[in-house]
């Protein structure tokens, strides 16, 4: 799962933490002060963090599907963080401020060596520009962006779980589509299912093919499906159309 580090736990944070669990991403809160960084206070979040910034980081590691989003409470906070940050890895890193706090942590960036390229890449002021002014629009701003990162990346998938069954993999994509390659489907030998490729009608003969081919001996198959034909049973418009591979395990 990816995570949604969050450095600061102001208001702007609580919001957007609430919002990125809704969104599945593994929530963690980092602030040096006790009553801005406590359970009670963000208790949808994976971690929640009371400790200094550079510290907490440095205990995290850094991942190449995480996402991190300055929030403290001053720009040497927020330098101090940039910088760790941009020297592991990373999805996304947004930092808040105003445009005259960003110039001056972007200049000390500057000094410290780090290519325009890079800094290019920081999403600052960080947020879509929606015209976002509370806490919770400007939460809603920083994690439509963030969709919009992780929808061009593709979804962090986990791996299937090593246990019998047929499963079933989406390699290839076409058109609208819900769900992209990669996405799998674990169908167990009772019927019941782990993971899915999209729901609906499609998901449903998938599940029934994966049935099929278990009754049958054979190991391996591949097979395709159109989603505009079951789109228009709905009324839909939308459609698309995918080819799963099923391996017996």
């Amino acid at each position: 799962m990816e995570r949604l580090i969050l450095c600061g736990g102001g208001h702007v944070s609580l919001e957007a933490a609430y919002l990125a669990a809704h969104l599945e991403f593994e929530v963690t809160v980092i602030d040096d002060r006790a009553e801005f960084a406590n359970r009670e206070r963000f208790p949808m979040a994976a971690q929640v963090i009371c400790a200094p910034f550079l510290e907490a980081l440095d205990g995290l590691g850094s991942r190449e599907d995480d996402y991190y989003v300055i929030l403290t409470r001053g720009h040497a906070y927020d330098s101090d963080c940039l910088a760790r940050i941009l020297r592991g890895k990373y999805a996304y890193v947004g930092m808040i401020g105003s445009k005259v706090k960003v110039a001056a942590v972007m200049e000390r960036m500057r000094a410290l060596g780090f290519s325009p390229k890079t800094l290019d890449g920081v999403h600052s002021p960080v947020g879509l520009a929606i015209g976002a002014q509370t806490p919770a629009e400007i939460g809603i701003s920083i994690l439509a962006e963030i969709i919009a990162v992780r929808a061009k990346r593709g979804p962090a998938l986990p791996p299937p779980p090593s246990e019998p069954g047929v499963l079933v993999t989406i390699v290839e994509k076409h058109g609208s589509a819900p769900r992209g390659v990669g996405t799998w489907m674990l169908v167990r030998p009772d019927g019941s299912c782990v993971g899915t490729i999209g729901g609906g009608a499609v998901e449903f003969q998938a599940k029934q093919d994966a049935l099929s081919l278990l009754a049958s001996g054979t190991r391996s198959a591949r097979k395709g499906y159109d989603l505009s034909h079951a789109a228009a049973e709905l009324g839909m418009v939308c459609g698309g159309s995918i080819v799963a591979e099923f391996q017996v395990r």
